[in-house]
């Protein structure tokens, strides 16, 4: 999914130290994604840069598009990170420079690592169910990775975990509680969909080295003593080795974490990198004739040229949150 605001801004990344356990609730933008679509964007946040490797979070819907077209993101091009498709309902066609066309469905995992460069557009089907509601996420890639061939994966079966007391996770990045995704990874962390049966009171294990935040999706979930509802993100830090939720009513959240991403980034629109430099020439490349990102077939319109640099110089500065 792009970054479909006209005028974004450099966000300096990365460098994140250890912090012990905490409940910082940070509250999400409202961003229109397309002609039809109103995402709620929790990463990057002024609060909160980055959740392990994870840097980008947006949740959509649930929204009825029973009489709309829906999701319409045209060809737009990435580098340096890794998208990941995560639907609750609703259906999303995939197509990428690869080749790749795939149709992602709910508790199905789409993955596409861009690394060095790929091109992809996403799109509700012609004939879609009429409700669409999920996220879409990236993931920085390490500097040893960044460069790697652009690949694209989809994966059906996916891990679940059903501890006492109502809670059902799906791990769909990573590990969690000795459950590990087939989806390709590059740092340590996890991605996991908890869904809590009205009544719930457990505890989730946790790894101490990674740092954790949780959001909402559906229903008013009580995570570590904070109750949340939809549209915001809770981070808690790292030093846990287990995390109590709670529901009184039926509520889905999203799990994420990771050990502290510690090298520096620099993101500005599509693009992951180190230097202002860096995107700039991904940003020329793309303008000019998309050379290195590879042509997306299939899809019925333009694709989306990169907006304005901005005034300021892109570089990262100093350690950010």
């Amino acid at each position: 999914m792009s970054n479909l605001d006209l005028s974004p801004t450099p966000t300096r990344c990365g460098g994140n130290r250890h912090t012990g356990p905490v409940r910082e609730l940070q509250p999400g933008k409202q961003v229109p994604l397309g002609e039809s679509t109103l995402v709620r964007r929790l990463l990057p946040n002024l609060g909160r840069r980055m959740v392990g490797a994870w840097c980008f979070v947006d949740h959509y819907g649930p929204d009825n598009i029973a009489d709309e077209p829906g999701m319409q993101v045209p060809p737009h091009p990435h580098m340096g990170l890794q998208t990941v498709s995560w639907l609750r309902a609703g259906e999303v066609l995939h197509r990428d420079s690869l080749g790749s066309l795939q149709t992602v469905r709910p508790g199905e995992l789409g993955l596409m690592t861009a690394g060095r460069a790929i091109a992809h557009s996403e799109e509700s089907p012609r004939h879609h169910p009429d409700v669409l509601h999920g996220a879409q996420l990236w993931v920085a890639l390490p500097d040893a990775h960044r460069a790697t061939a652009p690949a694209f994966e989809h994966h059906a079966d996916l891990p679940v975990i059903t501890g006492g007391g109502g809670l059902r996770a799906t791990v769909f990045m990573g590990e969690l509680a000795g459950a590990a995704s087939p989806g390709t990874t590059y740092t340590p962390l996890v991605g996991a969909d908890l869904a809590l049966a009205a009544g719930t009171d457990a505890r989730l294990p946790l790894d101490p080295d990674f740092e954790y935040a949780a959001l909402t999706i559906a229903g008013a979930p009580e995570v570590d003593g904070v109750p949340l509802t939809p549209g915001s993100l809770l981070y808690l830090g790292c030093g846990r080795t287990d995390l109590p939720v709670r529901a009184t009513e039926a509520s889905d959240l999203l799990l994420l974490g990771g050990e502290p991403f510690e090298e520096e980034i620099v993101m500005w629109w599509n693009f992951v990198g180190r230097t202002g430099d860096e995107i700039a020439a991904a940003r020329a490349a793309w303008n000019a004739d998309g050379d290195g990102f590879g042509t997306v077939h299939g899809y019925a319109g333009d694709r989306l040229l990169a907006p304005e640099l901005p005034p300021v110089p892109l570089k990262p500065r100093g350690r950010a949150r």
